[in-house]
Formats: C-alpha cells, structure tokens, sequence
C-alpha cells in the first residue's frame, strides 16, 4: 500500500519550478511569501464560487462547534480561520500555523489569533491540544503524507475531528479538459488583467501542476487510516472541491 512508505508525497517533485525534493519547502515559502498581498483575489479568481459559504459549511458538517480549540495548519491569509472564528462566536481558541511569514502577516491583519510559522510535517504545538484541527487547499504542499496526519493525530485530543479541503483532479476526460483550461489558462490571465504580477501568474501554474499530479484521493484516504484515525470520509462538490474528514479515536480506542 502506498502509504507504507513514511516518505510518500502528494506529488512528485516538479523540476520545471524546483530542483529536487529537498528545494521543494524553500521555492513553496518563496512563493508564498511572494503572492501573499495578492492572494486573496487570486483565491476569488479560482474558488469557482466555493468561498466562505463552502468552507463556513465544511466545518459546521466536520464537527466544528462553539467552545473549542481550533488548530488551522497553513492558514494563509485566513480564510478558513476567519469562518471557524464565525462559527465559535469569536477567535478565544484559534491558533494559525504557516510556512509562509508573508502569509502570517496578512492573516494577522485581520484576525486576533495567535500566529506560528511552522510546517505540517513538525507542528510547533503541544500534544492533544485541539479538539479540531482545519487544512484548506494546502496538503498538496505538504513533503509527506505520513508525516503531517501523524502530526495532526498528535495534536488531536481524543475525539478530536480533522477537516482537509482540496482540489482534487477530475474524473473524466471532458471534466479534465474543462479544469485543465480554467485553472491553467483561464484563471492565469484574469489574474494578469488584476495586476497580480508574474509572481501570481507563476503561483496558478504551480497550483495547477500539483493538483494534476497529486496522488489519487484514495491514497489520502487510506493514509489517513493508517496514521490512525476513525470516520474517515470525503465529501465532492463540483467534480473537483473535497472535504476529507476525519476522527481521532477516543482514548484506549487506537
């Protein structure tokens, strides 16, 4: 099973923006820290109408409730955190994570919540000290599957649920060729005629790539089994938007 391997990623690394695995977290913070001024309308311009609405309901359904602690790992400019924050009736709770210093500032901008720069794959936090914990559209940056969900299973309190939004490549020929189109030639040049720069236009080329060779779904899915959580599902919203969830199990459970 693939993800046997501790080492197995969402992708292979991608020579045409980095040159081998060990580059890959350098040119992602670069990047990151690049775009993060713009990122937000680069979000409008790809979200395909799936903004706060989509991901405020994704927590709701993961099991987010009122009173408690919400890690969002790769936070970014906040968008996930910003719904959990209107969900728990304000931000006493929230805790962001990102790689990306750039991103951190813009997230502070508007959001009262403790910020840490820190990566997935070693969370600077303390052991089963969240009830839930959020990943928006991130883990194809991730370097290794196994890696970031032991780490969130660390985090998690017993009980704990998880919630990973993603893009995932569609299935079909005519569904493949239509995504293909809007997220790698359509979306770049709105972003151009927004005057989000070479670095944004380079930012959706990326995207794109990491979404068209990410692992199948199912691979997700059963490294997140095998790094010990329960419940495991995967809701699909317009052939390409998925929101896995999770479960740890309680205590003495696994």
């Amino acid at each position: 099973m693939a993800d046997s391997d501790p080492l197995v990623a969402p992708h292979p690394p991608l020579a045409a923006y980095y040159h081998g695995g060990a580059a890959r977290d350098g040119f992602v913070r670069r990047l990151f820290d690049e775009t993060a001024d713009s990122y937000d309308r680069i979000n409008t311009a790809f979200s395909l109408g799936s903004g706060a609405w989509y991901r405020r309901a994704a927590l709701r359904r993961a099991g987010l409730r009122p009173g408690q602690a919400v890690l969002d790992v790769a936070i970014g400019t906040g968008l996930v955190a910003r719904e959990a924050v209107r969900i728990l009736g304000g931000p006493r709770g929230v805790v962001g994570i990102d790689l990306s210093e750039g991103m951190l500032r813009r997230a502070g901008a508007s959001l009262p919540i403790p910020l840490i720069c820190g990566r997935a794959e070693a969370l600077p936090v303390a052991d089963v000290s969240f009830d839930f914990l959020s990943m928006g559209y991130a883990l194809r940056h991730v370097a290794a599957l196994p890696a970031a969900f032991a780490e969130y299973r660390r985090v998690l309190r017993p009980g704990g649920r998880l919630l990973l939004l993603e893009i995932a490549r569609p299935e079909g020929r005519l569904a493949y060729a239509a995504t293909r189109l809007y997220l790698g030639q359509v979306v770049p040049g709105i972003i151009a005629r927004l005057g989000g720069g070479e670095r944004a236009r380079l930012l959706m080329r990326y995207y794109w790539d990491t979404i068209d060779r990410c692992v199948p779904p199912a691979v997700i899915l059963e490294s997140l089994a095998a790094a010990g959580f329960t419940e495991i599902g995967c809701e699909v919203q317009l052939g390409i938007f998925r929101a896995y969830t999770a479960r740890r199990p309680d205590a003495g459970q696994g």
